[in-house]
């Protein structure tokens, strides 16, 4: 049975990186399909507002504490996580396990090139991993409003040609999520994570956060000095700490 802490609603898995990693490794040892989502803070935001996104996030196999905003919370309602989970680091755990164990790999989302890129990065580090393909995120499918498009089907349908253990998915939140719950039950692959950046950074096209930076929990800070423009979706921010402070029943166990 999964230990969960429900933040605003969002049930967030309450475990390590290492349990993480255990818990893909039963996953790729099944026969079915697995979602992991990896929600910070903005995405909990988020789902406050969209029913239907939380109820998706919360139907995840996997939802893992992405933002330290996450950690902080529970631990001022005295309902503690047991620490930080990122999307890029239980990636990174991800292609380890899957070049032990010599599984393969499909990647979507990104720029065109940018997908292909990061596929010949991870061929060059993780040379037991078989990586079967990838196809940008510019295409029109859910993600973009246009559920169900023929050029979605295509990507579907090459991916499950490919037959591939695991694929990332990288159109950023909340449209990869969406689209993960949209084409599940569509797609053969054993694994399917939702990870934002994660692409772009495997491409080399995105700086991953400085340990810095990431160890004192203000990656929010970083890549706010990046792109100042994040500063209109960094302002919930301050809100989900006062929500947080001043209610109930916002974090529960």
């Amino acid at each position: 049975m999964r230990d969960k802490i429900s933040i605003l609603g969002v049930n967030i898995d309450k475990l390590t990186l290492k349990d993480a990693e255990e818990r893909v490794k039963s996953f790729l040892n099944s026969n079915n399909i697995n979602t992991i989502y990896t929600p910070n803070t903005e995405i909990v935001m988020e789902a406050r507002k969209d029913k239907k996104f939380k109820e998706l996030l919360n139907e995840g196999d996997l939802v893992i504490p992405d933002g330290i905003g996450l950690v902080y919370a529970a631990k001022i309602k005295r309902k503690p996580l047991l620490g930080r989970v990122t999307g890029v680091d239980l990636s990174t755990s991800i292609l380890r396990i899957a070049n032990e164990n010599k599984n393969s790999i499909f990647l979507v989302g990104g720029k065109p090139g940018v997908a292909d890129k990061a596929c010949e990065n991870i061929k060059k580090e993780y040379p037991n991993i078989n990586v079967v393909g990838s196809h940008h995120g510019y295409f029109k499918g859910t993600h973009t409003g246009y559920k169900g498009h023929e050029e979605e089907t295509e990507v579907i349908n090459k991916i499950n040609e490919l037959k591939p253990d695991i694929v990332f998915v990288g159109f950023g939140a909340p449209k990869q999520e969406k689209w993960i719950n949209e084409n599940k039950d569509k797609l053969k692959c054993k694994v399917i994570i939702g990870n934002g950046g994660t692409v772009d950074i495997l491409a080399g096209t995105v700086k991953k956060t400085p340990e810095i930076y990431q160890r004192l929990g203000l990656e929010w800070l970083y890549r706010l000095m990046k792109n100042p423009k994040r500063i209109k979706r960094q302002m919930v921010l301050p809100l989900f700490v006062l929500i947080v402070l001043f209610s109930r029943d916002e974090v529960v166990r």
